[in-house]
């Protein structure tokens, strides 16, 4: 199944019928199966007719502290809880991928598969990290240098790691200096975390996506 969380703005509005509409045409064949929009919003939107889409509700206003994208572990962890899942594996996405060649599932048995981003390094934040992911845990180098999208999982994993990432992106947000040092990439380095704390660690794909500010 390919999922991916999404607000009712405008923008947001804007992106996500090109999930839809456009790619399926290009990916026919892919082994990720349909796609599901995750509304975040708590009601129903004018876009419901066009896309298969479950509505889950927002964090409490006020506890994003304007970081509207800590709405989405939250988001994974209510559809977990209440969808009804066939699909052994998920991938996660976001409304601006655009896939342009059939998707095979990346992942092999319970090692999940990821995006490699070299902007994600928990050995450079060694401090910071270590209030989340404590020495007993293990080294740095347990924490794999990726974000929560793209990632194809296992469903019975992601069940183990949304409450975490969850709980793990809100202490960061809630820790002003690691606030500051991650900035919009906090809740990447949630994923992160969680992940490592669950002792779950990804296949690194750099062919996974192409990221336009790097080419």
């Amino acid at each position: 199944m390919w999922l991916s969380t999404a607000t009712d703005s405008p923008y947001s509005k804007w992106q996500c019928p090109d999930n839809v509409l456009l790619v399926p045409k290009k990916v026919k064949g892919s082994e990720m199966g349909g796609f599901t929009r995750i509304l975040h919003s708590g009601k129903p939107d004018d876009l419901m007719d066009e896309m298969p889409t479950f509505v889950v509700d927002p964090l409490p206003r006020g506890m994003d502290k304007g970081y509207v994208v800590l709405n989405r572990p939250w988001a994974f962890v209510q559809w977990l809880e209440k969808a009804t899942i066939e699909e052994d594996c998920v991938l996660m996405a976001e409304p601006d991928h655009i896939f342009v060649h059939p998707l095979p599932n990346l992942a092999h048995g319970s090692c999940p598969s990821a995006f490699h981003f070299t902007y994600i390094r928990p050995s450079a934040h060694e401090k910071l990290i270590r209030r989340f992911y404590p020495e007993e845990k293990g080294t740095l180098t347990n924490i794999d240098p990726i974000g929560n999208s793209p990632v194809i999982i296992l469903k019975s994993q992601l069940e183990k790691i949304a409450p975490t990432w969850m709980n793990v992106s809100l202490m960061m947000k809630n820790d002003p200096e690691t606030d500051k040092s991650f900035g919009w990439i906090l809740e990447m380095y949630g994923y992160a975390v969680a992940s490592a704390l669950h002792g779950v660690q990804h296949i690194l794909h750099r062919e996974f996506m192409i990221q336009v500010s790097s080419m």
